[in-house]
């Protein structure tokens, strides 16, 4: 059994599209875009790019296009690392973990194997959402390196990006 400990600081343990720029109040409960999410039915139909500078993950198409974009908050202090991943088999419906007091849900690992997660802004343990970190997303890193999304947006690659799915960070 697996249990994701999330984000680098472990012991191994509506908005509308077209916007561009730091969203003024990004609705962390609804998916970052009104439209619906494109279609993967493999892992080579799409991939997502996550823009460190933007603090957006992007759906991509085979032939680089973007079909989606999703409102982010990567690790602070350039602690998401960068590079060309993989979305992994590794996910699940929530964590815990006790060293940072922070949990979430909806999480897929895309490093590490439970180690760096994309997941939904944070809980506290008993699974109830901090909203003052939701605050950050689409504007600040904020995390300790894993990449926080809406609750529509992880839940959407939780349950639909394919393992193997290329995740190119940069």
């Amino acid at each position: 059994m697996l249990i994701a400990t999330g984000c680098s600081n472990t012991t191994q343990t509506r908005h509308k599209t077209g916007v561009v720029g730091q969203p003024q109040i990004v609705n962390w409960r609804h998916s970052s875009e009104s439209r619906p999410y494109p279609t993967i039915t493999r892992a080579n139909d799409r991939y997502l790019r996550v823009s460190i500078g933007r603090q957006r993950v992007y759906v991509m198409s085979p032939n680089n296009r973007v079909l989606y974009t999703m409102y982010a908050s990567t690790g602070r202090d350039n602690s998401t690392p960068k590079g060309t991943f993989h979305i992994q088999q590794e996910r699940g419906n929530f964590f815990y973990n006790q060293h940072s007091k922070e949990g979430a849900r909806y999480w897929t690992s895309w490093k590490d194997h439970g180690i760096y997660l994309f997941h939904t802004v944070p809980t506290d343990a008993d699974g109830h959402y901090i909203k003052s970190e939701a605050k950050t997303l689409g504007k600040q890193a904020d995390s300790h390196g894993c990449i926080r999304l809406s609750i529509p947006d992880a839940k959407w690659i939780n349950r639909t990006v394919p393992a193997g799915t290329k995740v190119d960070v940069q």
